[in-house]
């Protein structure tokens, strides 16, 4: 098997004529849109490692699941709620009346407007409020993740898998659900200023997260975390994500915008629930990273991971880092969040990490990045929209100029009306330093610096891709 693994990561490296065949005719069309879209449409991809479950659903199935299950809208706020019983303003009404009334094609439209960001014109929030907004929208579709969800996920996760196949993906890493329906530990909340008050004191917080810890363990959140794994090892089976043509694994989640010990109970829920599935392969960190709670508490949360770490040492850890720009936040907090993520956190891999020319001491971040195999996320269309980064704004080049090991991904494909082939289309129309032997790299690195805990099934995708790419390659033959 060991040879198998280097054979192909060998291949992945050296290229072949057909290859470089193919890099001429790269070079030919990489400023023409259509070509690069049939191209890449076309191209094998491996893996898409940053990948949301609830923003990677397009809206129209949302829409599609409200409207089935007649639900209730507010007609001046498009709020969306469940219940048999009318909502005691008269603004709102059923959707089989809009039906009815001939109003339910304005009022997709307007859902659509509000769920994504279709036919976005900035006129009613700011970008990055828009996008995280659309979040709360989707809960409505469904209730609590408990069993009485299980057909609603394994449909959702069937489209995603579908649509990952027309695109040529053989792997998702998605950020599926978190542990959740756990009691609170109301004695617990005196923990939250302690925690504050001690977080530039590394020694004392680490003491305060052990005891934290402890009483933690002693209410229900292993009992919370052993029924999540089994629900997603359930609903993985039963939906048949798994076969001879794609792979899908998970990760669990904190949300940062929590108070502290309700963020460290939900990634220790987390990191339970991955350590018992084995379908759930890592935890990661999310929610706006500019938030006045999230900016509070960032070294609370690195410390808090640290410490996990050692407790679930299997584990593996994924993190939103860096996504940030100028403007968005103070100038001295673009300097150290990737650095924290990585030198305190031990984070596998980074998500966005777009702050990273403005790390304190950035070059001998970048170095340890590519001597400990970090891999980072490259979020295009994401950083784009949200941080309104592009072009050479974007430090894709600077990951590359000191090989940093790169990913490309869809983060949110969704709420963003993208699509993995666009993320490549944008990565050859700005980057022409990046070569087509550099983007089958990148297509390789998903599959070696995803979480698969299987190495035999790493090395069976990573044969299958070298597969495709032969005949992929063969069609430009003539080029």
């Amino acid at each position: 098997m060991k040879f198998i693994y280097t054979a192909v990561i060998t291949f992945f490296l050296t290229g072949s004529l057909l290859a470089q065949n193919v890099e001429s005719y790269f070079k030919a069309i990489r400023k023409n849109e259509a070509l690069l879209t049939a191209f890449f449409q076309n191209m094998p991809k491996g893996g898409d490692l940053h990948h949301h479950y609830s923003g990677s659903l397009y809206a129209e199935t949302y829409i599609e699941d409200v409207i089935k299950n007649d639900l209730w809208i507010n007609r001046e706020t498009l709020e969306v709620r469940t219940g048999s019983a009318k909502p005691s303003k008269d603004d709102w009404t059923k959707f089989s009346v809009l039906k009815i009334e001939g109003n339910l094609p304005e009022y997709k439209q307007k859902l659509m407007e509000k769920w994504s960001v279709k036919d976005y014109n900035g006129l009613h929030l700011p970008q990055d409020k828009h996008f995280f907004e659309t979040f709360g929208h989707f809960g409505v579709a469904n209730g609590e993740f408990t069993e009485n969800d299980i057909d609603y996920y394994k449909n959702g996760l069937l489209e995603l898998k579908r649509r990952a196949i027309t695109e040529h993906l053989h792997y998702i890493e998605t950020a599926f659900t978190r542990v959740n329906n756990f009691k609170p530990i109301p004695s617990l909340s005196v923990y939250n200023e302690v925690l504050r008050k001690q977080k530039n004191n590394p020694t004392a917080l680490l003491a305060t997260i052990d005891s934290l810890y402890k009483r933690i363990e002693q209410g229900d959140i292993r009992a919370c975390a052993t029924k999540h794994a089994q629900l997603v090892d359930r609903i993985h089976q039963e939906a048949g994500i798994d076969d001879e043509k794609f792979t899908m694994r998970y990760q669990t989640f904190a949300t940062r915008i929590s108070e502290p010990v309700s963020f460290f109970t939900q990634l220790i829920g987390g990191l339970m629930s991955a350590d018992l599935s084995k379908n759930i392969v890592g935890v990661n960190i999310l929610a706006p990273e500019d938030n006045d709670v999230s900016m509070q508490d960032y070294q609370i949360h690195m410390y808090m991971f640290q410490y996990c770490k050692q407790k679930f040492p299997k584990v593996k850890t994924a993190m939103h880092a860096g996504e940030l720009t100028l403007g968005l936040v103070k100038p001295e907090d673009l300097s150290w969040h990737i650095t924290n993520a990585v030198t305190i956190a031990g984070a596998n891999r980074i998500g966005h990490g777009v702050d990273i020319a403005y790390e304190n001491d950035v070059y001998s971040l970048l170095k340890r990045m590519k001597k400990d195999s970090i891999a980072i996320e490259i979020n295009l269309t994401s950083n784009e929209f949200i941080l309104k980064v592009k072009d050479d704004r974007h430090p894709i080049s600077l990951y590359q100029e000191y090989k940093v090991p790169i990913v490309i991904a869809t983060d949110d494909a969704g709420v963003l009306r993208t699509n993995i082939t666009e993320q490549f289309v944008l990565l050859a129309k700005r980057y022409p330093e990046i070569s087509y032997q550099d983007i089958k790299q990148y297509v390789s690195n998903s599959i070696v610096y995803s979480f698969i805990e299987e190495p035999a099934l790493k090395a069976k995708i990573l044969k299958t891709l070298a597969d495709e790419f032969n005949v992929f390659e063969s069609r430009f033959g003539g080029k």
